[in-house]
């Protein structure tokens, strides 16, 4: 990536997109220790902006919140996580700012730092809701949702600002393979999420086959009732065994899915020169798929559950940079060379049409 060509704001980008990726494995951290509800109110612990440890603060506690003792632990995996996503807030706001005040300079993306924003208040609000309905499943998995969109987008805007990928003449085919690639990796996260806010993670223990067969008992309807009512506590899941393994064995299947097709995605990217980009694919789809086997063969240790994570996430960033990459690629040379010319000539206004013609060359 040439440093030269990278256009005001790309390093708060990537800073934002940095800290988003440790708000992720927060996240996914927070969730698979049980600490979901740590604490059992928003945006504080117990009417506290931290969480209570003096003998007058626990007893305020236990007056506020009878029904849900200090665990300090798990209170502190919760804060942790809502401290650097109350950070990453600001980072995103600031990022918006910054693009208003440059909204007039060529190549400055205004619109996508403003969704940003929008998308941010939505994850507050839905980190809000995960506690307040008591991490009621459809609430989690749009709040995981939202922070891939969050990280998936600062990363779109770290490519945008980087100004790289010069144009290149593609097959369209490519374009669709990538577009499908994506659409299904989305899809697959969104399964995870469902996977995780239901734990469903270890409702099948062996592989390739799921309680010693290839087709289990499951029970798709419960499974995937997706207006389960608002009220229970769902910590620990409320579903049986049957709706589990459905939930997990779907999951499973869209592994299958997804490897077919990024397997497919890597071979016409190297049917068209970009062997690197191809390469990459590869890599994030194998990591990816042999962090999930070890999640089943090795009972969900801690840290590969968090590593398969952020493996998807490292896997949609692939995806959106190879959908970023072909599309920028399919876009005419000349319009491209014209736009860039724009960019980084369009202030001087004294220089000759012979000057601007030979720097589109």
């Amino acid at each position: 990536m040439d440093n030269d060509k990278n256009r005001p704001g790309f390093r708060l980008a990537l800073f934002a997109t940095l800290l988003a990726v440790v708000v992720v494995l927060l996240g996914a951290y927070t969730r698979l220790t049980h600490a979901g509800l740590g604490c059992p109110d928003w945006p504080g612990c117990y009417g506290f902006i931290g969480v209570p440890k003096t003998e007058a603060q626990l007893a305020h506690a236990e007056a506020l919140f009878p029904h849900a003792p200090v665990e300090a632990e798990k209170g502190w995996n919760e804060m942790v996580h809502r401290y650097f996503a109350g950070t990453l807030g600001l980072v995103i706001l600031g990022l918006a700012l910054h693009a208003l005040r440059r909204r007039h300079e060529p190549g400055q993306p205004v619109k996508l730092p403003l969704l940003l924003v929008a998308v941010v208040v939505a994850q507050a609000a839905f980190g809000m809701w995960t506690v307040t309905l008591q991490l009621w499943p459809q609430v989690v998995t749009a709040h995981l949702l939202g922070g891939f969109t969050t990280l998936s987008l600062l990363w779109l805007l770290c490519l945008r600002l980087s100004g790289a990928f010069a144009p290149l003449a593609l097959p369209a085919r490519v374009r669709r393979w990538a577009a499908l690639g994506l659409a299904l990796v989305i899809g697959q996260v969104a399964l995870g999420g469902w996977v995780s806010s239901n734990y469903a993670a270890v409702a099948c223990v062996d592989l390739p086959t799921c309680h010693g067969q290839w087709w289990p008992q499951m029970d798709f309807a419960n499974g995937f009732h997706l207006t389960q009512h608002i009220g229970p506590n769902y910590l620990g899941g409320q579903l049986d065994s049957d709706a589990r393994t459905a939930i997990h064995m779907t999951h499973r299947l869209g592994a299958v899915l997804v490897t077919l097709a990024l397997l497919a995605l890597a071979w016409q990217l190297r049917s068209v020169g970009l062997k690197g980009l191809a390469g990459v694919v590869l890599a994030a789809l194998c990591l990816q798929v042999g962090l999930g086997i070890s999640n089943v063969v090795f009972h969900l240790p801690l840290p590969v559950a968090v590593a398969h994570n952020g493996g998807g996430a490292l896997l949609l960033l692939v995806l959106v940079s190879v959908n970023y990459r072909v599309r920028a690629a399919s876009r005419p040379v000349g319009a491209s060379a014209a736009r860039d010319r724009a960019g980084s000539d369009g202030s001087r206004a004294g220089l000759a049409p012979a000057v601007l013609t030979s720097h589109s060359k």
